[in-house]
């Protein structure tokens, strides 16, 4: 089950998609993702600097594993990402982020999703159509707002064996936009994340 610390666990009820777009208005994708990748970068701890950018090391199905030298640091970071849309409703997207902390104590997943969700309803998650939860959003930065919750075996034995995860955002109360993201080769390259 998905929680956040001091966060009571709420069951996803189905939801479906529809209505205008959340973001408020059109944004080219080249965009989005240019923002989103370095949004991640940035909260994975993989840069420290505006200039510094992640180097794609390897591919793992559909998801890509970038590493690099958080500044002041001696070792190199690595995180799972993969930039994915809504498949009705292209400028909507997240930036679904898997990564294990500097001391390896705890591995984290961390979404960021775009300005203009319903805060309150946090990020709902199903894997495979059974139902995980859902966790809160943490904070909003100026190009969109992070969900992050610490990852049990359990859950990442869930993500290992599936095939598809969606992640649901909320525009109202009622309506959910439920965004697919594969979990090809999730097992392989969480296997293989330093």
């Amino acid at each position: 089950m998905l929680t956040n610390a001091g966060r009571a666990d709420e069951t996803l009820e189905g939801r479906r998609n529809s209505g205008p777009d959340i973001l408020g208005g059109q944004v080219s994708m080249k965009s989005f993702f240019r923002v989103a990748l370095g949004a991640v970068l940035v909260l994975s701890g993989l840069i420290g600097g505006a200039a510094a950018q992640g180097v794609v090391k390897a591919q793992y199905g559909d998801w890509q594993m970038s590493c690099d030298t958080p500044a002041g640091a001696t070792y190199e970071q690595c995180a799972l990402i993969q930039n994915v849309t809504a498949e009705d409703q292209p400028n909507v997207g997240l930036s679904v982020i898997v990564l294990k902390t500097a001391d390896q104590q705890a591995r984290l997943l961390r979404v960021l999703a775009p300005l203009g969700v319903l805060l309150p309803n946090g990020l709902g998650l199903k894997i495979d159509g059974a139902d995980i939860g859902r966790v809160a959003f943490v904070r909003c930065l100026p190009n969109g707002c992070v969900a992050e919750v610490v990852v049990d075996d359990d859950l990442i034995a869930k993500l290992g064996a599936g095939e598809t995860a969606i992640f649901v955002v909320f525009k109202t109360p009622e309506e959910g936009i439920g965004i697919p993201v594969s979990l090809k080769g999730f097992a392989d390259g969480f296997k293989n994340l330093p």
